[in-house]
């Protein structure tokens, strides 16, 4: 008992920092799309892909942004992507996969798009071509919505789903990599789980922590929250703790990435700096500028230094 409050303090403790501060990342970049809604970047450092969608996510296209002498490119459609709805990028650990979600038939020869599947691309190095897109198979997608697939070093495959056996509304699951295939996912614990909405789940390399987002929970600060939960010494995990603000704002906060390497949580945020000063008149110029800050209430990405 005595271990199980010394640990939920320190998780407290070391998720409640006050000297945090959110970053915009790659503003130039991500500024000139409507929507960014996702982030994830290679090992190397020098490659990144996100989401691009619409104002009402309309449109839905993953980029990719390569650096060339220590400076961003610009901005690409990715090559397996442009045609079908396709989301949420994510590096495998050492960056030779990236799975991705898309609506895209999986019969080439069809046009009609299907539900959201999780796909993957893979390469033999960080110089190779990537192959074409594979779709995972079951027993990952089924005939519901898969989303966000995030993969530990070890091959377990953590992901959101829609279909059976949720506690409620959208989970969590995890499918074990065994004998070189997947097992049945099965979806986490309530100490991750609700009857709620879980989503978004982001798993450390070495399956230590997990953060994900929650959404309008009691604890939250207003939509949707990043929470972490680690794994104990009986191979379980702790129950969920709210990530601190600036992290988490009274906007929806979603999408994590953490890069082991450089100790960067990346996120998606809907925060917004924007208020009226009623006691000042403005001109065209001024409400334009007060009005297209990068923290406008549209989902952008930002970034912490914090060691998890």
């Amino acid at each position: 008992m005595l271990l199980f409050v010394v640990l939920v303090l320190l998780i407290q403790t070391s998720f409640s920092q006050k000297n945090l501060k959110a970053e915009p990342v790659l503003k130039e970049i991500i500024s000139k799309f409507p929507t960014v809604r996702d982030f994830t970047i290679s090992p190397t450092q020098d490659e990144v892909y996100f989401t691009a969608q619409g104002y009402s996510g309309e449109l839905s296209t993953i980029i990719q942004v390569k650096k060339k002498q220590n400076k961003w490119q610009e901005p690409t459609v990715a090559a397996f992507s442009g045609q079908y709805t396709d989301l949420e990028p994510m590096f495998s650990p050492d960056g030779l996969t990236l799975f991705f979600v898309s609506n895209r038939p999986i019969d080439s020869s069809a046009d009609q798009p299907k539900d959201q599947d999780i796909w993957y691309i893979q390469r033999k190095n960080v110089n190779s071509d990537w192959s074409k897109p594979i779709n995972i198979g079951s027993p990952i997608n089924t005939d519901g919505d898969e989303f966000y697939p995030s993969i530990a070093a070890n091959g377990n495959l953590y992901f959101t789903s829609t279909g059976k056996g949720t506690k409620g509304k959208d989970d969590i699951f995890v499918s074990e990599w065994k004998n070189n295939n997947y097992a049945a996912p099965i979806s986490l614990s309530d100490a991750i789980n609700s009857e709620g909405y879980e989503y978004n789940a982001y798993i450390a390399p070495d399956e230590s922590f997990l953060i994900f987002g929650g959404y309008q929970r009691k604890d939250g600060f207003g939509s949707g929250d990043l929470y972490i939960s680690k794994k104990t010494t009986d191979n379980t995990w702790s129950k969920a703790q709210i990530l601190s603000k600036p992290i988490n704002s009274d906007k929806m906060d979603y999408c994590p990435y953490y890069d082991t390497n450089t100790n960067t949580l990346y996120f998606t945020s809907k925060r917004t700096i924007i208020k009226n000063d009623f006691a000042l008149s403005k001109n065209i110029e001024q409400l334009l500028t007060l009005m297209n800050p990068y923290e406008n209430g549209l989902s952008k990405v930002y970034s912490v230094q914090i060691k998890l």
